[in-house]
């Protein structure tokens, strides 16, 4: 089972059995496949190089609006505009740290440096919007009618599999935050 995030003299440790890492890698290669733009690059270097995307548009499924939201309210011409302009380079920051943490679960027991515990934190809440998403939590009261599922024998429905996750998840991104915030006093 694994254990909470731990701010350690070497770093922020954590322990994860085989079963919990291979879940937490796989869903980081979901949310990556997700994020991966349908089309390539700009040919232009310039605008590939600043992360400019001509063909941007509003997502059509509801998790990934949730991860690349609408900037601008109330003027769709702004809105897609700035989309355009920053959205190629946001799904690469995020699939960049949903890799960099694939990379950091490999280890049952690791220590996460600062920037780390960052790209860990930041790939953790990635994949807690995706499964809000799809198990439609929109208010704090969804979420606590979920808080509540906790036992895997009973979970028999793909819902009640998804809230143990989202559960899972969201107990492991509580405890780095807490972790990393720890560090905050000795700055």
């Amino acid at each position: 089972m694994a254990k909470a995030f731990k701010r350690t003299r070497r770093g922020i440790g954590g322990y994860l059995e085989p079963g919990e890492r291979e879940l937490l890698r796989r869903l980081f290669e979901d949310v990556i496949e997700l994020l991966e733009p349908e089309e390539p690059a700009h040919q232009d270097p310039l605008a590939a190089m600043v992360g400019v995307d001509g063909q941007a548009r509003v997502p059509e499924d509801s998790a990934l609006l949730r991860l690349l939201p609408n900037a601008v309210g109330n003027d769709d011409e702004e809105a897609l505009e700035f989309r355009r302009l920053t959205e190629r380079s946001l799904r690469e920051g995020k699939i960049g740290a949903l890799r960099a943490a694939a990379l950091l679960v490999e280890k049952r027991e690791a220590v996460l440096t600062g920037e780390q515990a960052q790209l860990m934190s930041r790939a953790l809440n990635d994949v807690r919007l995706v499964l809000a998403d799809r198990l439609g939590i929109e208010s704090d009261a969804d979420a606590e009618r979920l808080h509540g599922i906790d036992d895997w024998a009973k979970a028999d429905d793909v819902d009640t599999y998804l809230a143990l996750v989202y559960n899972f998840v969201s107990w492991l991104q509580e405890t780095l935050m807490q972790a990393m915030l720890e560090g905050l006093d000795d700055v």
